[in-house]
């Protein structure tokens, strides 16, 4: 009795040793993890910008691409007019344009921004079409010399396939309430009414644009108007008409804001990015973790390196996914400036 009482007591200290060893591991282990997520995001940059954030700075807002009505960059521009360490703002603007409302919509929301602190524009490789709209809403416009700035101006396009349709005897039958509902029709050919209707808000819409550029470049009517015909130019060409004010880069922007609007030449210049849930952003650390996480779970082979959505954008053309009017340069993929 006496030695399986013995037993007993070894057996229950063996097990509180082995209950301290599992603890001792679990502790280790937790660590370990939280070394290694924090190693992840410092290799992708995630802590870069905390310090930067808290400090005064300069924001660069990059709109590149093709524009569209963009919830995430408008809801940006309107959080940095609260931000007090955010001195000015820069645009980084790559762009041939895009929907006339997005245009439109970010170009209020800048002239918004700009009633609260100095905004300049720095053109990259163009600023076109609704682009141009854009960097028109900042208080000064830098490009280089062979930046493409221009195309003032809207189109409206549509498909017609009714000769498609007779030749492989497809009958497209239809009761509208009135001639011009649902004009134009892909399946009927384009009515002279249709067209004429097309024209008018074609040129309403393009009569806006012209005075918006009229307006934010101190042109009179007629040479927004003569500018305002499609015509792209060049940085060059763009500052000997009066569409941007230098020839110059981003840090060209800065020593203006600098010169003009008194800002602090030490002041550096960081990056700001709309809100989604796949970036690292300074104001969403939950968002930086969640993406180190799945990084980390890719390489080590538990999930698969899914982006649904991003992927549709990058086999499709983003142009399949604008409607209603459109202000975008359109150039041929073989056509290009080369030097």
């Amino acid at each position: 009795m006496a030695a399986s009482t013995a037993l007993s007591a070894d057996e229950i200290v063996d097990r509180r040793r082995m209950k301290r060893r599992i603890t001792f591991w679990r502790i280790t282990a937790l660590l370990l993890l939280a070394a290694v997520i924090a190693a992840v995001l410092w290799a992708l940059g995630a802590f870069d910008g905390l310090s930067k954030q808290s400090s005064d700075h300069i924001a660069r807002v990059r709109i590149s691409g093709v524009i569209t009505n963009d919830k995430p960059m408008l809801d940006l521009l309107d959080d940095l007019k609260d931000k007090d360490q955010v001195k000015a703002v820069i645009l980084d603007i790559s762009s041939p344009g895009g929907s006339t409302v997005g245009g439109e919509a970010i170009y209020e929301a800048v002239r918004a921004l700009a009633e609260e602190k100095p905004v300049a524009t720095s053109v990259g490789t163009l600023a076109a079409s609704a682009g141009y709209m854009i960097a028109a809403a900042s208080d000064h416009i830098v490009a280089r010399r062979s930046s493409i700035v221009g195309s003032i101006g809207v189109i409206f396009q549509y498909g017609q396939v009714s000769e498609l349709l007779d030749k492989i005897g497809v009958e497209v039958n239809e009761i509208k309430s009135s001639p011009l509902k649902a004009e134009p029709s892909p399946f009927t050919p384009t009515s002279p009414e249709a067209r004429a209707m097309i024209d008018r808000i074609v040129q309403d819409s393009y009569q806006w644009f012209v005075d918006l550029v009229a307006k934010r470049r101190d042109f009179t009517p007629l040479k927004a108007r003569q500018l305002a015909d499609g015509s792209i130019f060049t940085g060059a060409q763009g500052l000997e008409n009066g569409l941007i004010d230098e020839i110059g880069d981003e840090e060209t922007a800065k020593a203006w804001l600098v010169a003009e609007k008194g800002l602090s030449e030490d002041l550096e210049i960081y990056t700001w990015k709309p809100e989604t849930g796949s970036d690292f952003y300074p104001s969403n650390p939950a968002g930086k973790t969640a993406s180190a996480l799945h990084w980390l779970a890719v390489q080590l082979g538990l999930v698969a390196p899914s982006a649904p959505l991003q992927g549709i954008y990058e086999v499709l053309p983003e142009r399949l996914f604008l409607d209603g009017l459109v202000s975008m340069l359109q150039i041929d993929g073989s056509a290009a400036l080369r030097r």
